[in-house]
């Protein structure tokens, strides 16, 4: 293990028995992400002279035994569509006028205050509409196992510098699959919490925060500091007094859903079914009994959905001059111009389907404690394709195992199950009951520790 590779739970006790400082690591992670960022290209807004101040203040303060917070020191990267005071918000394309935030979002709020490092912003498509790291504004964001290949999206620049080891915690957003899709793409643990969790500026309908990591420990260690409530967030949940570390789980008495088929778009490929049913089957011999269940998806509510996201979207960019719109990536223009013709009342029954997605969810959710799925139907795709179709007439065929969670808000998590024959990583999707968050924390670890989690990183390709 190289120093870089350090869990937040050893960075904090090496900060603590004085071994290295938040500056001495962050020195390190400057060198490595050196010698990462010109292959996979997932920061934004890279601001390594702030960073050193940030962790020589942080050195000070835990010097003094006077941490701001659990993630003193520890350096984070967030979403470029979560604000940061002062800086652009370019959602990912050439079309956005580039103005400074007026404030953090609630995300960069909770984490300034509990003493992060704030280094940097990740890539995302255009509005982050994309599960790809193609941008008509940032630069192609490549997936770490390979190159050539897609580190899926939008949270495409966050799962890239999570899988690269750009330190250990890196936040994204989530509407369809956001951190999970690109988790599971590259090989890392992403959580998408409960549905108001995490304050979300702006929230929307199914839109939750969630963080990314290379441990699931990681990812719960941030837990405690996004998940305080923000006014900001109409949606967000009351304070909540869970101890997010405890991750022990007993699996004798559970119940759990193992659905291989999303019920629409893409078909599963047989390496992905064979890895996730390996892993049910460790669930199994952990004491969980494994019943098969159906997809709580159809093609009727998917492409209700594509519908009123085509009609909002169109909405929001309708009013622009033809320069701003022509200067958004074709694929996403072409496909949002399919919502010019859709008819209000086609664009509410199409909102309608995300109820019925609700519904279908919690009828299985009388059935289960908890599911299993894919994360992904497909291993991978080119660095340079849009989305896993690469058609924007059919630009949702891979979001059949996540979307349905953002809109029934439950918490769902993606954690690594396997690498294909390619080499490319496998993930694996656990969900749980609105609200129980911990739950899928806590399944996730166990998982990881059955399988000892990612062994052998992928390393510079460089020299």
């Amino acid at each position: 293990m190289t120093e870089t590779d350090l869990t937040i739970r050893e960075l904090r006790r090496r900060f603590a028995d004085k071994s290295l400082s938040p500056l001495e690591y962050w020195l390190s992670l400057e060198d490595h992400i050196a010698a990462w960022e010109p292959s996979i290209s997932a920061l934004y807004l890279y601001d390594p002279e702030s960073a050193r101040a940030q962790a020589k203040a942080s050195t000070e303060r835990w010097a003094k035994g006077e941490m701001l917070g659990m993630l003193d020191g520890i350096p984070v990267t967030l979403k470029e569509l979560i604000a940061t005071k002062g800086q652009p918000v370019p959602s990912g394309t050439r079309a956005v006028e580039l103005k400074p935030a007026d404030a953090d979002a609630p995300a960069a709020a909770r984490l300034r205050e509990d003493g992060a490092v704030i280094f940097a912003k990740t890539t995302c498509p255009d509005y982050g509409m994309l599960s790809s790291g193609l941008s008509s504004f940032h630069p192609l964001s490549r997936n770490p196992w390979n190159t050539t290949q897609n580190p899926g999206g939008s949270s495409a620049g966050a799962s890239a510098a999570a899988a690269a080891g750009y330190g250990p915690l890196h936040i994204g957003t989530d509407i369809g699959g956001s951190v999970r899709l690109p988790a599971g793409w590259t090989g890392i643990f992403g959580f998408k919490p409960s549905h108001g969790r995490i304050p979300a500026d702006p929230y929307y309908v199914g839109r939750c925060v969630g963080p990314m990591a290379r441990t699931v420990e990681d990812a719960a260690f941030s837990m405690a500091t996004l998940s305080r409530p923000d006014w900001r967030d109409g949606t967000s949940l009351p304070p909540n007094d869970f101890n997010w570390m405890d991750l022990d789980i007993d699996l004798s008495s559970m119940k759990i859903g193992l659905m291989l088929d999303a019920g629409c778009g893409l078909a599963v490929e047989d390496e992905i079914r064979a890895a996730v049913e390996a892993a049910a089957k460790q669930f199994e011999a952990a004491g969980a009994t494994i019943v098969s269940v159906q997809p709580v998806l159809t093609r009727a509510m998917l492409d209700g959905l594509d519908n009123f996201w085509r009609s909002r979207f169109w909405g929001d960019i309708a009013d622009l001059d033809d320069n701003r719109r022509d200067s958004i990536l074709p694929y996403i223009r072409d496909w949002a111009m399919g919502g010019a013709d859709i008819s209000g009342v086609d664009a509410v029954k199409g909102f309608n389907q995300t109820i019925e997605m609700r519904k279908s969810c919690g009828r299985l959710f009388t059935e289960v404690d908890a599911l299993l799925s894919p994360t992904n139907p497909i291993i991978s795709y080119p660095a340079e394709w849009a989305s896993p179709t690469n058609d924007p007439a059919l630009p949702f065929e891979h979001i059949g195992f996540t979307v349905p969670w953002n809109m029934s808000e439950q918490p769902a998590a993606s954690i690594n199950c396997g690498f294909s024959r390619s080499g490319m990583p496998i993930g694996l999707q656990i969900v749980g009951p609105r609200f129980d968050d911990m739950r899928v924390l806590r399944l996730s670890k166990a998982f990881e520790d059955w399988t000892g989690g990612v062994r052998s990183w992928p390393r510079p390709p460089i020299g």
